[in-house]
């Protein structure tokens, strides 16, 4: 790595180190916490630590029930089991649910041969939890992702194709160091005291941003080719912002 880089990202990391975690607020979490006896604490405690927990996403958007009452006949009402067909946490559904706020990936991923699979009954063809866990909203490692992919295409797999597992791995290495990059940028443009400098800054950030989701995108996909061209320029947008920031004068 770069001095320069290596630099940028240790002092990244101290000024996020003061992040403050967000509160929670969901009556079906609330009432499930309280009893130790109810059913799937471990999804719970996933829920608690993930994104859609910070982010107050209760479990009522996924699984249905009525959250406005701690009785528990009416509150789980019209909840029906992941294995039924109509359920909307059922792995043929979950694309959907998940889609209704993850709307880029859903629409990406309906382009892809995975989602045919899945739904033309195929339970080869992977769904949302697949890769990103059934709760918590997880981004695989580029290391698990190969081990997830060759779960098929490995030698041993069902649609074997040898080297595209690894050649997966590499792009979703680059796909992680730009979102870092990404990241990084965000912390020193929040402390950029003059504002229409600031502007500016963000306006570039904005940029490097577009192809890092056209990237992503292609990933949901599974066009890889596509990713590759995405990702180069995000990362080239990224450095040369980063570049900029490493000169700005630090807020008084």
């Amino acid at each position: 790595m770069r001095p320069l880089m290596s630099g940028l990202i240790l002092l990244g990391t101290f000024l996020m180190a003061g992040t403050a975690y967000a509160q929670q607020d969901s009556r079906c979490a609330d009432c499930h916490f309280a009893r130790p006896d109810a059913p799937a604490q471990q999804h719970l405690r996933e829920w608690d630590r993930s994104p859609h927990g910070r982010n107050n996403v209760g479990c009522q958007k996924c699984h249905g029930g009525n959250e406005s009452t701690t009785e528990p006949f009416i509150a789980h009402r019209g909840i029906l089991s992941p294995s039924n067909p109509d359920s909307p946490v059922n792995r043929v559904k979950l694309p959907a649910t998940c889609g209704s706020c993850h709307v880029g990936p859903y629409v990406a991923f309906q382009d892809s041969r995975h989602y045919q699979l899945l739904q033309g009954g195929d339970h080869r063809g992977p769904t949302c939890s697949t890769c990103h866990g059934e709760v918590d909203a997880n981004l695989l490692s580029p290391k698990s992702l190969e081990a997830r992919c060759n779960e098929c295409h490995g030698e041993k797999g069902t649609a074997p194709r040898s080297a595209r597992a690894s050649e997966v791995r590499q792009l979703y290495d680059g796909l992680h160091v730009v979102r870092e990059q990404i990241k990084l940028a965000e912390g020193f443009i929040k402390r950029v005291s003059d504002r229409a400098r600031r502007q500016e800054l963000q306006d570039e950030l904005d940029q490097a941003k577009v192809p890092l989701t056209r990237a992503i995108n292609a990933g949901h996909k599974y066009v890889y080719d596509d990713l590759q061209a995405s990702l180069a320029t995000a990362q080239q947008r990224a450095e040369a912002l980063l570049a900029r920031l490493a000169n700005q004068p630090a807020r008084r």
